[in-house]
């Protein structure tokens, strides 16, 4: 996957339907685990809810995707919930929606809209953004050279994660993946002039 959309920050929303309130809260999540550990405290956060529905999908070497009504009749909570997700093509995403149940049955229709709205007000809250496959790089490069590069850096929007001054000058950066294709260029071609570079890590940024 060269890319994919995630959300910008954690966030939630709160709808009421029928005197039943639903509280969705939606994370930014890398792992199984990081998912299942949220799950567990947000359980414990409203341990006094009817119902913690949820559903994840996470991008690690597969596709993982995961969806529970908790209780609820079948297919009126996980599903919907999961479907939003989809349907926004999201990774890396954890939605809960807690239930606190107002007395009122809402039937199967009912369930399905609110649990849908509720995850999608969420998400517009937390902001959709874009990540694409990318390198942590290390450049060492002379001091004549340094305002050249940040130059360089700037005009391309790449982000230097970390600075050393020793001898010689190290940059660590982030970098997408067709802007270290040209920047490897540019270096061949001296339009860059640095000692060497080395590829410490793939990830999305």
């Amino acid at each position: 996957m060269e890319s994919y959309k995630t959300i910008e920050k954690d966030s939630m929303s709160e709808i009421e339907e029928k005197h039943s309130k639903f509280i969705c809260n939606i994370f930014k999540v890398k792992t199984v685990e990081e998912a299942e550990e949220i799950l567990k405290q947000t359980r414990k956060k409203y341990y006094d809810s009817n119902h913690n529905c949820y559903a994840y999908i996470i991008n690690s070497d597969v596709v993982i995707k995961k969806c529970s009504d908790d209780g609820e009749p079948s297919g009126t909570a996980g599903s919907p919930i999961l479907n939003v997700l989809e349907k926004n093509n999201l990774y890396n995403i954890l939605a809960i929606v807690t239930r606190y149940f107002g007395g009122t049955l809402l039937g199967a229709g009912g369930l399905i809209r609110a649990y849908t709205l509720a995850t999608t007000k969420a998400i517009e809250n937390a902001n959709i953004i874009q990540k694409e496959k990318g390198y942590i790089m290390k450049i060492n490069i002379t001091y004549p050279n340094i305002e050249i590069l940040k130059y360089y850096f700037n005009k391309n929007q790449i982000h230097i994660i970390d600075s050393e001054y020793k001898e010689n000058v190290t940059f660590i950066i982030e970098i997408k993946k067709e802007q270290k294709n040209k920047f490897i260029e540019d270096c061949n071609k001296k339009t860059i002039n640095i000692i060497n570079y080395e590829i410490l890590e793939e990830k999305y940024i």
